[in-house]
């Protein structure tokens, strides 16, 4: 088998072993799954939305809490249609489409080399190529006519724009200032496809970053910097992270420039976020269709500037992906028994974590060792994701929090009745420390929030 396609079948195997964990352990389910399900939706079970919830705290925490630049927005989903002619969106978004006469199939017809045989027979017999619009249409009100029309926004990006002078006089924020927003996203997507890659309904975190017209070419070098490394700071490995820059034949027609952050999935390079600088497009667009002046006053040089923007635009789903991707391995371990067993294990960053510390009683059935677990868990549930087993053979235990990726075990044993301490497993190294019951808290807080 030449090299090339056995790489592909290793990424292909390693895609469905992490769809099957994903489902089995409950971070990710099929949607609607009782009634067969609906083409790529998928519903973030227990592990799944603590983990994207853990994604994006630690983005907000990185972008909005630690910097004295940056505000938060949490805009409406649904907006005036004249938002959506501004922006382009109505005119100018859209994928080209061709239809399979013979299958039914429908493709993009810029990606035509990812259409395989026709299930028909032979080759496909492709309509003309038409343009599709990707924003899904829907009614407000009772009346279903033309003035009642209105879309799912298919970014998050306009709300935080037709925002930018509430946000700036409310939070009197001088340039340079950032507002940034998460939230959820609506596109017809043509051809939605591996796993939560690309979905019809996907979370954005977006930052739009406002700068005066001559510091925006270094602004957007900083960001283009910044956004890289906090990925590196969670647990991306360095050779599975790059920086691409768009040519100029890839521009989108407001762009000055951009770069993409692509991480190497199990089918390849492909796009986890994009750091645009937008110029002055945006503020312009809304202030020529609404009428209103969008520009920001200096109080010092009695100027009127319309800003521009750098725009750090990351997919919350992508993120998570990537971490589970990125994370997953298998080693070889040997058995109290001497056998050689496989062992699975996320190896996420213990703040990216959905469980941080689980303990563990030696033994269920002796209400000494659960009385004391169940008194530390409680105690430590109060400052990380914790979590209570005292179900099968302890190893087996170590096992199934390994495959959720929490970093820690604690190991209450008789032993603990007497000496007042237990046992710490550690994740990825598996070995074992013994430490004080009244040294465990800042034991874990060390291990988990002060990481070098």
């Amino acid at each position: 088998m030449p090299q090339t396609e056995e790489k592909k079948n290793v990424r292909e195997d390693l895609m469905e072993r992490i769809v099957s964990l994903c489902r089995r352990r409950g971070f990710i389910y099929p949607g609607s799954e009782i009634y067969g399900g609906l083409a790529n939706c998928w519903d973030y079970g227990p592990l799944g939305s603590q983990l994207k919830k853990n994604v994006k705290d630690l983005w907000w925490r990185t972008v909005v809490q630690e910097r004295d630049d940056m505000v938060g927005l949490d805009a409406a989903i649904l907006m005036h249609p004249r938002t959506w002619e501004a922006s382009g969106h109505v005119g100018n978004f859209s994928d080209p489409l061709v239809d399979c006469k013979k299958c039914k199939q429908r493709f993009r017809a810029d990606q035509m080399e990812e259409a395989a045989k026709c299930p028909e027979g032979g080759q496909h017999e492709f309509t003309e190529v038409r343009q599709f619009n990707l924003m899904f249409q829907t009614q407000m009100g009772v009346v279903q006519d033309e003035t009642s029309s209105v879309y799912l926004r298919p970014e998050t990006a306009q709300g935080i724009f037709v925002n930018f002078k509430n946000v700036q006089t409310s939070s009197r924020k001088k340039l340079p200032f950032g507002i940034a927003q998460i939230g959820k996203s609506f596109r017809n997507e043509i051809t939605p496809r591996r796993f939560t890659f690309r979905t019809r309904e996907f979370e954005q975190m977006e930052i739009e970053y406002f700068v005066r017209p001559e510091e925006a070419d270094a602004s957007f070098n900083e960001w283009v910097d910044q956004r890289h490394k906090w990925y590196l700071d969670h647990g991306i490995k360095a050779d599975n992270l790059r920086l691409r820059a768009h040519g100029a034949d890839e521009l989108a027609h407001y762009a000055k420039g951009c770069f993409d952050i692509e991480y190497m999935f199990p089918w390849g390079w492909s796009e986890l976020e994009g750091i645009a600088n937008r110029t002055d497009f945006d503020l312009s667009q809304h202030m020529k269709f609404s009428g209103k002046d969008l520009k920001y006053f200096d109080e010092e040089t009695k100027e009127h500037v319309t800003p521009w923007v750098i725009e750090p635009s990351g997919g919350v789903d992508r993120a998570v992906l990537a971490f589970l991707v990125d994370s997953y391995d298998e080693d070889e371990t040997v058995t109290a028994k001497g056998e050689k067993d496989t062992r699975v294990v996320l190896r996420l960053h213990p703040q990216l974590a959905p469980v941080q510390v689980a303990v563990l009683p030696l033994q269920k059935n002796k209400p000494e060792l659960v009385e004391l677990s169940q008194k530390l868990y409680k105690s430590l549930r109060l400052h990380f994701l914790a979590d209570w087993d005292g179900t099968g053979q302890i190893g087996k235990r170590y096992r199934r929090y390994d495959e959720v990726g929490c970093p820690f075990c604690v190991t209450v044993d008789f032993d603990s009745l007497e000496d007042k301490a237990v046992t710490v497993r550690d994740r990825d190294s598996m070995s074992q420390e013994r430490i004080p019951l009244d040294q465990v808290f800042d034991y874990l807080r060390k291990k988990i929030f002060c990481r070098e």
